[in-house]
């Protein structure tokens, strides 16, 4: 390699660098597993590890510094290690077992780039003798406007989470934009938004004058009232937030009326509430945001097993029906624990259930799904290959 250019590169070969590196990444490790104390598993990983940089706090007084994110000590690794291998390593058989594990270590940030990019885990759940073609996406929800008036299908559009908070009602300014699109049948105007929320019985409340001020005019608001709930976090297990919203529905300028809604709304009864517009009637949900598949599985038979005399469980499964007429796929398919559905580039698990008749299926697509395989491999083939050139050397210099 031309000198000047090694010259160049020394800096960032450099070995203090990689420590320095190394140290970046336990202290953002360290962090990041304490904020799961107070916030969600997923809003950790995108805030802390998935990212470029961040506002981290220290634990003094709300005060926070910024501080390199996951992908930028990732991309500085990376470039580190390659330039070290440019200046400083020969390329010869004695290296052959440090290569490798490099090339390893190399496949292994590309893993974790690829699968933080394009990877998605979902849920799909599914009661016995029913079916489902979607998938459900935990941790962002969705307001769903439906038009049932087709008779083969569900006209429905709905509406982001993201795009609810942005037009959520502003107390400074005193003002709730409403969200318009011409593929709305009324406008819609977020009064509140909860971002973790439990529904309670106005008739149960311990001080009726705690319904005094709901906003609510129409649907299950007018017989329950939601209230905000801390976010769950990392450390509550399977703990998941279940939004609700307090929304005012508009058309031609005049108020419809205020309706609640809640990933709590099913407790209530059918959580889709009509909305009658002139003379034909649409249905209003707030669920998790959905995924449609073009195949559906048919839940025949649920099973959870438990050992005997106890509630420890020793298996779950379930007896499903896939059916694809694209690929003309009509057969029946037993998921159960370890031993998952894979179809269409993504992978069926079984993850839980809900009672005795409702499985809860993991859906996941990532790409990179065998990177870290293939990382492991060439990282173990390396130090077995490293370690067996030194011991050969070894036994050369023993025998002389």
């Amino acid at each position: 390699m031309n000198k000047g250019i090694k010259n160049v590169l020394a800096p960032v070969a450099s070995l203090r660098l990689t420590v320095l590196l190394f140290a970046l990444a336990m202290i953002l490790i360290f962090v990041g597993t304490v904020a799961q104390k107070y916030e969600g598993n997923w809003t950790v990983v995108d805030t802390y590890f998935r990212s470029i940089w961040l506002w981290m706090p220290i634990g003094i007084k709300g005060i926070k510094i910024p501080f390199v994110g996951g992908y930028s000590l990732c991309i500085l690794m990376l470039v580190n290690l390659l330039a070290a291998h440019a200046v400083r390593f020969k390329l010869n058989w004695k290296r052959a077992g440090i290569l490798l594990t490099h090339a390893g270590l190399i496949v292994l940030l590309a893993g974790e780039l690829v699968t933080g990019l394009f990877a998605v885990e979902w849920q799909m759940p599914i009661d016995e003798g029913s079916y489902a073609n979607y998938a459900e996406d935990i941790r962002e929800a969705e307001f769903a406007i439906i038009d049932p008036s087709p008779a083969d299908h569900d006209g429905v559009v709905v509406i982001p989470q993201s795009v609810m908070v942005h037009h959520e009602f502003d107390p400074e300014s005193g003002k709730a934009e409403p969200i318009t699109d011409p593929t709305l049948p009324f406008q819609v105007r977020v009064l509140r938004w909860l971002p973790n929320s439990v529904l309670a019985d106005i008739q149960m409340l311990p001080d009726p004058a705690m319904a005094a001020n709901n906003p609510a005019t129409k649907g299950i608001g007018r017989r329950a009232l939601g209230f905000d709930q801390p976010r769950a976090t990392g450390v509550e297990g399977a703990a998941m937030d279940a939004p609700s919203a307090y929304v005012q529905l508009i058309k031609n300028g005049e108020a419809l009326g205020t309706w609640l809604v809640s990933l709590h709304a099913e407790l209530m009864g059918d959580p889709r509430q009509p909305v009658t517009v002139g003379d034909k009637t649409y249905l209003i949900e707030l669920r998790y945001r959905r995924d449609y598949k073009p195949y559906t599985l048919h839940l025949i038979d649920f099973r959870h097993d438990k050992f005997v005399g106890t509630e420890v469980a020793r298996n779950y499964s379930s007896d499903v029906r896939l059916v694809d007429p694209e690929n003309n796929v009509d057969r029946p398919v037993k998921i159960y624990m370890n031993h998952p559905l894979r179809y269409r580039g993504e992978t069926f698990y079984q993850s839980g259930f809900f009672g005795e008749t409702r499985t809860i299926l993991q859906v996941v697509r990532n790409p990179g799904w065998l990177m870290p395989y293939i990382a492991c491999s060439l990282v173990s083939l390396g130090l077995f290959v490293h370690f067996g050139v030194m011991l050969k050397t070894f036994v050369g210099r023993t025998r002389r």
